[in-house]
């Protein structure tokens, strides 16, 4: 390629060359600026374009070199949709031997965790049943030693049914990391065993499949553990407050105090039955204002909401019980130690041309001391995912919220998105603003 691009940069000079020796030379009077330029361009285009340059490739190239293995191309979209991807369970195995059959070169296909055979296609299906107890011997000392076996003879099958047709195999262990979880077999009819490298090749897909799905679990798992976090971080302090502002409002206003009561129902209801890890913007954000309308009951004129919510957030996808720790942080640590009061502005964006849904929780309050916002955040803003915050040596129990909480969001939106969200913080003594930017759904 870089050989072709040599020579079409000089023929290019030529052509200009050219140009310049008939219209400034030859030609008497010489022509002006305007026709030299145009004669030049018009030859260098048409010599791009009639020339198989570097850009393009030469004419033919499709056919010219080394063809690609023909199998390759199957087992790599195959692997693409692997369904051992959800995990080793049965459905998943039977689905995975019938799309791997036909890349393998064999008459059957099993796969098997260490204990039983979880799927079986192809002959021998009678008496290797689904489910049961490994039939063959060279099983057992696959996943045992973790190396692959190669049968080249019936008498080394150690299959105990004597009408078994399979006469070779190849078996290789399935393992999600250092463990050994199963085997992949692969039988034939005829004496010559299954080739050795492609079976190994797709053991070893089939593993990186086991591992990912692994992850996959483990992640669910974290984000489980952060959501049941939140739910039990709903501060018994809130729950306490409340029911003394409703104690007192039963006598001097009872209808009142059964409005704040069945706030205060749909508030716990949403936040214990609430399933997934996902809702729409809309559920959170009637969660929200009934957080507010309780916690406005309790402060009365000092304590001041403003919303700015854009209709399209409404039926976006966003984490669960993950804006209402935001704007419990502005009221506790922001308008609550003011003596005055302040105004928490909740506002939401959706950006088509990033997808991705923005969220912003500010106050007017008294801000985060800079030593524990220097505990919180990794030096950009962002919340540094770890451990609880301490102060003097001792947790801070009067911030837990603000810390231990903000810092479960982060650990659980990086659970939930990996590196794609964004959640930083931004204090000063005249207020806080906490933004948080997560893939639209």
């Amino acid at each position: 390629m870089r050989g072709g691009s040599t020579i079409l940069a000089a023929v290019l000079v030529g052509l200009w060359a050219l140009v310049y020796l008939v219209t400034q030379v030859l030609v008497d009077p010489a022509l002006s600026v305007l026709p030299t330029l145009a004669a030049g361009t018009v030859l260098s285009v048409a010599a791009v374009l009639g020339y198989p340059s570097a850009l393009r490739g030469p004419r033919g190239s499709r056919l010219a070199g080394p063809q690609p293995d023909p199998g390759v191309r199957p087992i790599a979209a195959a692997g693409r949709s692997m369904p051992l991807r959800s995990g080793l369970t049965p459905d998943a195995a039977r689905r995975t031997a019938e799309l791997i059959r036909p890349l393998l070169g064999g008459d059957a296909i099993a796969i098997a965790d260490r204990e039983r055979v979880l799927a079986f296609v192809g002959p021998g299906a009678d008496h290797h049943l689904v489910g049961g107890a490994l039939q063959t011997k060279v099983t057992a000392r696959a996943i045992e030693r973790g190396r692959t076996v190669v049968v080249r003879d019936r008498s080394g099958m150690g299959c105990p049914e004597a009408d078994c047709p399979l006469q070779t195999a190849v078996i290789a262990p399935l393992a999600i990391g250092s463990r050994v979880v199963g085997a992949l077999k692969v039988y034939r009819v005829q004496p010559e065993p299954p080739p050795r490298g492609l079976v190994e090749d797709m053991a070893s897909m089939l593993s990186l499949h086991l591992e990912l799905a692994e992850m996959d679990r483990e992640r669910r798992l974290s984000a489980h553990a952060r959501l049941d976090a939140l739910r039990a971080q709903i501060n018994p302090h809130f729950l306490f407050n409340i029911l003394n502002t409703i104690a007192s409002k039963a006598r001097t206003d009872p209808e009142e105090a059964r409005q704040l009561l069945l706030r205060l129902s749909d508030f716990f209801r949403y936040a214990v039955r609430q399933d997934g890890h996902f809702a729409e913007f809309a559920q959170e954000y009637f969660f929200v204002r009934t957080y507010l309308s309780l916690e406005q009951a309790r402060y009365g004129d000092r304590l001041r909401v403003r919303y700015d919510i854009d209709p399209q957030v409404l039926t976006s996808r966003v984490p669960v019980l993950m804006i209402q720790p935001l704007v419990e942080n502005a009221v506790k640590h922001g308008i609550a130690d003011k003596v005055e009061g302040g105004t928490i502005h909740l506002k939401a964006r959706v950006d088509p041309l990033t997808r991705t849904t923005s969220i912003r929780v500010s106050d007017d309050g008294v801000g985060i001391r800079p030593e524990v916002l220097a505990r919180l955040t990794n030096g950009d803003g962002g919340v540094a995912p770890a451990g609880p915050v301490e102060h003097d040596g001792e947790p801070d129990q009067t911030r837990a919220g603000g810390g231990v909480g903000l810092r479960n969001i982060s650990e659980r939106l990086g659970s939930l998105f990996g590196e794609r969200y964004d959640l930083s913080i931004q204090s000063t003594r005249s207020g806080t603003v906490v933004d948080l930017r997560v893939p639209l759904r």
